[in-house]
């Protein structure tokens, strides 16, 4: 155990430190410290040094240099075991500082704000992160406190010690300050390299604990602000799989504008509609695939009202996920007690995606493009109709959000089926066709959308001898005429975009 003697307190946020400081006193710890802090403390009537007292030297250059002085970074760095260090302590009569209480200035908040640049300049905490790297360099001999986090827990361990600590608990506190720190300048870092130089730095200090990871023999944790997303209104805990498909229902409805219902199972789509009343958008959803949806997760880009909510509540599912909800059919949804119930918001979402790889990690930019009507180009001599490319742009982005290698089947702004994830093309066709039939659809005038080129005309004879006349591809193959000839014959429209959009 190490008695406190001596004390710096130099922080931006006062909250919670007036306990702090009184039981400090209480202990008879002198007490140094600096500008606004230093006022804090005398207003409660606890006296306190200004640091100025200790440099000789006032705070300058508008209070961008307050502690930085030998006198101070001596008193915290001074190893109390090595004889020389405590001889020169005393030769320039630099007292052992014990205690560091600091936090820093709010360099992250200032960004979030959309405040000027200078502004934000003026947030880079220098003093104080110097201080907190100093302390927990020293955690031998000084106790670091960086945040009004620690707070409490610091003032019941100086109640019940004493105004002692031990080594375990300040190599923790080290611990903890050396995360602010790196977080602080990981945040300043990103700021300042705006994909200047390729690098990886991220830092995120917020995370959730989950039941397990994808099988209940792996741990699994969240690493974000999800309560930035969504309002949980109803339910259990979102599990590791469950935020896997509530991620992919997101980024698919985010290519919807008109009212739309999905239904998600293991990341992909098995059903989705897009119609003028959202009971008959559930309806047809449910209709592509209504097993699968059997334990899925449901999202929709349009408020739920109680005649959706009562068809809804006729299926088992895990997740629902829409921008509002009838009173009615909230507390409906509700007498499922498990049943998970998000209220999305409006967020801007990352631009870029990263996942870990072998001893490593990749990192891209997002598959924001979506093909559009406009970009289309007409490669046969039958030329897709406007109907029917309103239907392949609807497929598109179905197969945009699908794994690979997939093939959609879309007509009249429904999803039919869909062959996912396959490692042929031709069997995802295959896979999409049994599914059609399984369900009773007649492709007869559907739309195929392709997430690759066909390599081989293989995929539009399979599409035309089912009965699809239009289809949506990147193009790009060394071998496209031999699709483009076959569909030339057999009188079929298809249209290439130039863009892939491969999903692994």
């Amino acid at each position: 155990m190490k008695k406190i003697q001596n004390a710096l307190i130099s922080v931006y946020h006062k909250d919670r430190l007036e306990p702090i400081i009184e039981e400090l006193n209480h202990l008879g710890v002198t007490i140094y410290s600096t500008g606004g802090t230093q006022k804090f403390i005398e207003d409660i009537g606890v006296s306190v040094i200004p640091v100025e007292d200790l440099t000789s030297y006032p705070s300058i250059l508008g209070g961008r240099v307050k502690t930085l002085h030998p006198n101070v970074f001596g008193g915290i760095l001074a190893r109390r075991h090595e004889s020389g260090d405590l001889e020169q302590l005393k030769q320039y009569k630099i007292p052992e500082l014990d205690i560091i209480i600091v936090d820093l200035y709010p360099f992250e908040d200032s960004v979030a704000s959309g405040a000027d640049e200078q502004y934000i300049i003026e947030k880079i905490d220098i003093g104080g992160i110097s201080l907190i790297r100093a302390a927990a360099k020293n955690y031998k001999d000084t106790l670091i406190v960086p945040s009004t986090d620690d707070y409490q827990e610091t003032l019941h361990f100086l109640k019940s010690q004493k105004g002692a600590t031990t080594i375990e608990q300040r190599k923790a506190y080290a611990s903890k300050a050396f995360n602010i720190s790196s977080h602080y300048d990981t945040a300043i870092f990103n700021y300042f390299n705006d994909g200047l130089t390729p690098v990886l730095k991220q830092s995120i200090q917020e995370h959730k604990t989950l039941r397990y990871g994808e099988n209940p023999h792996q741990e699994g944790i969240f690493f974000g602000k999800l309560d930035d997303i969504f309002e949980q209104l109803n339910g259990k805990e979102l599990s590791y799989n469950n935020l896997l498909d509530v991620d992919a229902a997101v980024h698919l409805m985010a290519e919807f504008k008109e009212t739309t219902f999905a239904v998600l199972k293991h990341n992909n789509a098995c059903g989705l509609a897009s119609r003028e009343k959202l009971i008959d958008a559930w309806k047809d959803a449910l209709a592509a695939d209504p097993v699968s949806a059997f334990g899925g997760v449901l999202i929709t880009n349009r408020k739920v009202d109680i005649e959706t909510a009562e068809e809804i509540h006729k299926l088992f599912f895990e997740v629902i996920i829409a921008p509002a909800y009838d009173k009615a059919a909230l507390e409906l949804f509700k007498t499922k007690k498990n049943r998970v119930v998000l209220l999305q918001k409006e967020i801007e979402m990352p631009t870029k995606t990263v996942r870990t790889i072998l001893n490593g990690v990749l990192e891209q930019d997002k598959d924001v493009k979506s093909d559009t009507i406009s970009e289309m180009r007409d490669v046969c001599q039958v030329r897709a109709s406007e109907e029917q490319k309103i239907d392949l742009a609807f497929a598109s982005k179905l197969c945009k959000n699908t794994k690979s290698n997939t093939i959609v089947f879309a007509k009249n702004k429904q999803l039919i089926s869909s062959g996912v994830g396959q490692t042929s093309r031709v069997d995802a066709l295959k896979q999409a066709v049994v599914k059609a039939k399984a369900f009773g659809f007649d492709l007869n005038g559907a739309v195929m959308a392709s997430d690759a080129f066909f390599p081989f005309p293989d995929c539009v004879e399979l599409a035309n001898n089912e009965g699809i006349k239009a289809v949506i591809q990147p193009g790009g193959s060394i071998k496209d005429q031999l699709s483009i000839d076959y569909c030339n014959e057999h009188k079929m429209a298809m249209v290439f975009t130039g863009t892939r959009h491969f999903k692994h």
